[in-house]
């Protein structure tokens, strides 16, 4: 991580653009510069900045199937997380499962195919197609963009019963305090610019609502020159993660009882003056049993387990329309 550190900004110094991949317990991170990247290794499209031209037409159509988690070993460690919420461990905590898919996709057709504002595609390791940013910084200003609050768009009244209910009410407020006071680590004058927007998102299961806030501080103009301790000062993101941060990664650690590799860390773009970045969610692993989809959700202390497992399989999903 202290080479990491060290070579971002040594890069952020020489405003040299650069592509960063961060996993969620930064064991491995990836740093390119851009003119280091290659395509047949890894591609990126990080807001429509992309190191490809044309993708590809894939003469085909998606058949996906999804095997979610064992409710049983759901429940398990969703009784774990409320157990510790109840004794005052933690106060938000985003739980996560991995589950087995097919698919007559190769996960490079589905970096292609899919329609996200992020996406990521490692070659024999995993794809992304994430609709979360990270953290945007044009100008000196930074924003963050939490996203917390899930409901299928089908349901009647839809957003009304996304916006009015408790549980995720309680979750955002929250997530954009703890973003806040993230920000407040490394910028100044710290705001929230705009509270619970939602956003549609087209599946190739379904459509859902996602609830999401804007952040925003100011930074001093020599950023550059520490954009490594920067980066890492705000790792693990909040929205994937919990409050407090330490204790509640603890916390998933036990819970959870698997690794989480790439799923939930990071990725982006620095140009030279900018930066744009993803959380890596919506995530699908290449692996030597077949195709892994890790998704999953936060839990506060009015989380119902059944409603919590059904958002985790809501989310076994790939953005194709």
């Amino acid at each position: 991580m202290k080479e990491a550190i060290t070579y971002i900004n040594h890069l952020g110094k020489a405003r040299i653009p650069f592509l960063f991949i961060i996993d969620f317990d930064h064991k491995q991170p990836i740093i390119l510069r851009l003119d280091e990247v290659d395509e047949k290794k890894i591609l990126f499209d990080v807001n429509g900045r992309k190191n490809f031209e044309i993708a590809p037409i894939i003469p085909k159509k998606l058949r996906f199937k999804a095997f979610p988690v064992d409710k049983n070993r759901y429940q398990q460690a969703f009784e774990d997380v409320i157990e510790n919420i109840r004794y005052g461990n933690s106060f938000l905590l985003n739980l996560t499962m991995p589950s087995r898919i097919e698919t007559n996709f190769s996960i490079k057709d589905i970096f292609f195919q899919s329609q996200a504002k992020y996406k990521l595609w490692l070659k024999n390791r995993f794809v992304v197609f994430s609709p979360e940013i990270f953290i945007r910084i044009n100008d000196c200003k930074i924003r963050s963009f939490p996203m917390k609050g899930t409901i299928d768009a089908s349901l009647p009244d839809a957003e009304n019963m996304l916006l009015n209910n408790e549980k995720e009410l309680a979750e955002h407020y929250t997530i954009v305090d703890l973003i806040r006071n993230d920000l407040s680590m490394v910028a100044k004058n710290v705001k929230v610019e705009r509270f619970r927007y939602i956003d549609h998102l087209k599946t190739n299961r379904n459509e859902l609502l996602q609830m999401s806030s804007e952040i925003s501080g100011d930074l001093h103009d020599n950023f550059h020159e520490n954009l490594g301790d920067l980066l890492f000062t705000l790792l693990p993101a909040g929205s994937i993660s919990g409050a407090p941060k330490k204790k509640t990664v603890e916390i998933i650690r036990q819970a959870e009882q698997y690794e989480r590799g790439f799923y939930t860390g990071i990725f982006g773009i620095y140009d030279g003056e900018n930066l744009d970045s993803g959380v890596m969610i919506r995530f699908i692993e290449q692996t030597a049993e077949g195709l892994i989809y890790k998704s999953g959700g936060g839990i506060t202390a009015k989380s119902n387990c059944d409603e919590e497992y059904q958002e985790l399989t809501d989310k076994i999903y790939v953005p194709f329309t």
